[in-house]
């Protein structure tokens, strides 16, 4: 393969550093949300933390490997036969993302607006700022899906588009 062009190299570097990024932003800002309520339950004054929901643990560990990952594939040259493993990864981590950002998204709803049918109520007039910051950080992993699969589909166009060599013209 040709040498991938400094256009196409600055284009991936971007889309994968803003994915690590988003993805980075949105692990901290769930593993940093803790809230305790003035009311009290039963008794007992409620805490709302992250730790406290398998989906909200979910969440931050695949957005951790999103970080992570989008960091690592920045070493790897598009030039290199790695670079189709890239891919292949691209695939798994943008559906890892989705999967937590689904998961997340559903207890943020449930905390939001309870369920009647349950009759569970909703937690989020309680603990305000922790339901903000869930709500900021799927937000944040919204936008780390969106550029991971803006990273994939450039780095499928960039390893598939035709080179400029002698090779590929026509010879008269």
């Amino acid at each position: 393969m040709a040498s991938i062009s400094m256009i196409t190299n600055a284009v991936r570097v971007v889309l994968r550093a803003v994915t690590a990024a988003a993805a980075g932003v949105a692990a901290v800002v769930m593993a940093t949300s803790q809230e305790m309520s003035d009311a009290f339950v039963f008794g007992f004054q409620m805490e709302a933390k992250f730790q406290y929901s398998p989906s909200l643990v979910f969440f931050v560990i695949a957005n951790a490997v999103a970080c992570a990952y989008s960091l690592l594939a920045l070493i790897v040259p598009l030039e290199s036969p790695a670079a189709r493993f890239v891919l292949m990864a691209d695939v798994i981590v943008s559906m890892l993302l989705s999967g937590a950002i689904g998961a997340a998204a559903a207890v943020s709803d449930l905390g939001k607006n309870g369920n009647s049918h349950a009759f569970w109520q909703p937690i989020c007039g309680l603990v305000e700022t922790f339901c903000q910051h869930v709500g900021g950080a799927l937000i944040s992993s919204l936008v780390a899906v969106i550029l991971c699969f803006l990273a994939l589909i450039y780095s499928i166009y960039a390893l598939t588009k035709p080179t400029s060599s002698t090779e590929s013209q026509p010879q008269p």
